[in-house]
């Protein structure tokens, strides 16, 4: 797994890098702080940013990031 924080697409929490290892399709790693302004959501599986109503229909492998 990278380095970083590594956070739950499922629950939103923080989990170890351990745990991010063992489940990859509902991690997500961040390697730095969220600069920008707005909400934006982010694909655990690919880890690319995608659209709100794609967010709606995989919630459980969805991350949510507000700034």
């Amino acid at each position: 797994m990278a380095r970083g924080h590594h956070r739950s697409a499922i629950t939103g929490r923080y989990i170890s890098g351990a745990a991010a290892a063992r489940h990859p399709r509902t991690s997500v790693s961040v390697s730095g702080a969220n600069h920008s302004t707005g909400t934006h959501h982010r694909s655990a599986i690919t880890g690319r940013y995608i659209s709100g109503a794609a967010a709606a229909r995989h919630p459980k492998t969805t991350i949510t990031e507000k700034s």
